[in-house]
């Protein structure tokens, strides 16, 4: 069957299944649409979890990334594995125990002041449009590929599918439409992975494939450095970057993880604490399977490429170099008109620009695999995407309509009322995410890792102060959060986007990236935090004794 054909046929049925989901599980309150009633089983949950968890980035771009950058990549892979880590074990069992389902909530009535619940929702805003750009762009690039549309147009296809069942079902219908997502998109990870593994070097585990020998007698890391070298690339094996740099975005991936507003609320889908600590372990189990797959597949695709692509002519290429030329995220410029593709590492003489975020994706089709495989893989890619970018979505507009309007603006606002502006919040925060996807601020995991960036300067010590440090005071968390997000988007658009001056990496504050100034963000938050609180008025002994009740272990708090 052509390739085409097959691509409508999975996404048409695919689709047709989050839809017929979203209808099924049309929310009717507002504690359906925010938490999904909170009556999730935790296997349920903990797939559901995983599939909001495991966004574009980890699906599209994160094997892309390792691909490009080989060892220095695997900040990506421990910062998100172990953040999630961290998050399960040392917050969510505490925050689903204090009952407040946003994290805004949970800062506003922690540090008894609508001023912080503010702060907090302008953080939520700020990490959730940064998040859903890359998720949006994500969308994009599978769309203007495998439906042989442009990118923009690919991202509006998108905005009407999550628009669809965000706003009618709310929490509720992106909670079992993204258990199916889940599995569409893991098996769609795997299939492609597993073939290539077994084409290779004859080993059906993947993760086990990229460590062993290729057909050719040599083991495939050892000749992925060769060809890396021979190109004049940094060894595949090998870092570049400084132990400093590696530390700090490594930890601002973990940290940021654990104040994830859309990662958080997950815990509060299930019935009791209890079941949020096991939806945490399940989803752990489903994560690592595409996490510890990610790195095999970087493998495969870059070496596949290589050896595609290097010293060979133009006018021998297959046919899935043409169709990725046509959607201008592969571009070839024959600098001395002798029509041979020269891909090296020097700028001046390389030919060859290749968007790393399509790795991935072209992967099955460089390996020459079944029409199937790919459009399975098409289907995953989207499913990855757009369950992200819905859970997003509802943090947009909870934030909004529950911390915003119900708990600031108009206390007194009926259900009905607040349902309304939910729903009205999801449509606008999706055409500003259609927004951001059609002018997106990079490839797609750079932008989703500012994201956890800002989380961690913003959220995290407030998080972590309201749940260990009694002392800790409204000033103090709220002069730390300002100062922490601030510092961290001054330092973010200074050298990403080169406002304030710009600069280059040779700028750099102690030689730490954009990427991970989180890190030394959160520290300043921290520390501002800290000077702050002791310098003004303990909370009240109520709220102290509050602090004290959520650390105390029960067996069926609900």
């Amino acid at each position: 069957m052509d390739l085409q054909i097959w691509i409508w046929l999975m996404i048409g049925i695919t689709f047709s299944l989050y839809i017929g989901i979203a209808i099924w599980s049309k929310a009717g309150s507002t504690k359906e649409f925010y938490v999904a009633g909170s009556g999730v089983s935790p296997i349920a949950n903990g797939m559901a979890t995983a599939a909001d968890w495991m966004s574009a980035a980890s699906f599209i771009s994160m094997a892309g990334l390792i691909s490009f950058m080989g060892y220095d990549g695997s900040v990506y892979l421990m910062g998100w594995t172990g953040g999630y880590v961290l998050l399960a074990l040392l917050l969510a069992p505490y925050l689903r125990k204090f009952g407040k389902f946003t994290v805004p909530d949970f800062i506003g009535d922690r540090y008894y002041s609508d001023t912080a619940r503010l702060v907090a929702v302008f953080c939520a805003l700020i990490i959730s449009f940064t998040y859903v750009a890359g998720q949006m762009r994500g969308v994009g690039l599978v769309f203007s590929r495998y439906l042989e549309v442009d990118i923009n147009t690919g991202v509006v296809i998108g905005m009407a599918i999550v628009l669809f069942y965000a706003v009618l079902g709310g929490m509720k219908g992106i909670t079992y439409t993204q258990v199916a997502q889940y599995c569409v998109l893991i098996f769609a990870f795997m299939v492609p992975a597993i073939f290539i593994s077994m084409q290779m070097t004859g080993n059906p585990i993947p993760q086990l494939g990229f460590g062993s020998e290729g057909s050719d007698g040599i083991y495939l890391l050892e000749k992925l450095d060769g060809l890396s070298r021979d190109l004049g690339f940094h060894e595949y094996t090998t870092g570049s970057k400084s132990k400093l740099d590696v530390f700090f975005i490594t930890a601002a991936l973990m940290i940021g993880t654990a104040g994830l507003p859309h990662v958080i609320v997950r815990f509060f889908t299930v019935k009791k604490v209890s079941d949020a600590r096991k939806s945490a372990g399940w989803a752990l189990l489903f994560i690592a399977i595409l996490y510890t797959t990610a790195p095999a597949i970087a493998v495969f695709a870059r070496t596949n490429l290589i050896e595609t692509v290097s010293e060979k002519k133009y006018e021998d290429m297959p046919v899935w170099f043409e169709n990725w030329e046509k959607t201008g995220l592969l571009t070839f410029t024959d600098k001395n008109n002798d029509g041979v593709i020269q891909y090296v590492a020097d700028s001046q003489i390389n030919e060859l620009t290749i968007d790393r975020d399509i790795m991935v994706m072209a992967n099955p089709e460089i390996a020459e695999l079944p029409n199937w495989v790919i459009a399975l893989l098409a289907a995953g890619a989207l499913a990855a995407a757009l369950s992200t970018a819905a859970g997003l979505l509802l943090v947009i507009s909870s934030s909004v309509s529950h911390d915003l309007i119900k708990k600031i603006i108009k206390p007194d606002v009926s259900e009905k009322g607040e349902l309304i502006a939910a729903r009205v919040s999801a449509f606008f925060a999706v055409l500003m995410a259609g927004y951001f996807g059609i002018n997106p601020p990079g490839f797609v995991a750079a932008v989703v890792a500012l994201a956890f960036g800002l989380a961690a300067a913003s959220f995290f010590p407030a998080i972590v102060m309201g749940i260990f440090y009694k002392r800790m005071n409204k000033e103090g968390a709220v002069s730390g959060m300002i100062t922490g997000l601030l510092l961290m988007l001054f330092y973010m658009t200074k050298f990403k986007f080169g406002w304030f001056g710009g600069g280059t990496e040779a700028d750099w504050w102690f030689g730490i990236s954009p990427e991970g100034f989180g890190t030394f963000a959160m520290l300043i938050n921290f520390i501002v935090s800290l000077i702050v609180c002791h310098l003004t008025k303990e909370p009240s002994e109520e709220i102290q004794e509050l602090v004290e009740k959520i650390r105390i272990p029960t067996i069926e708090s609900k």
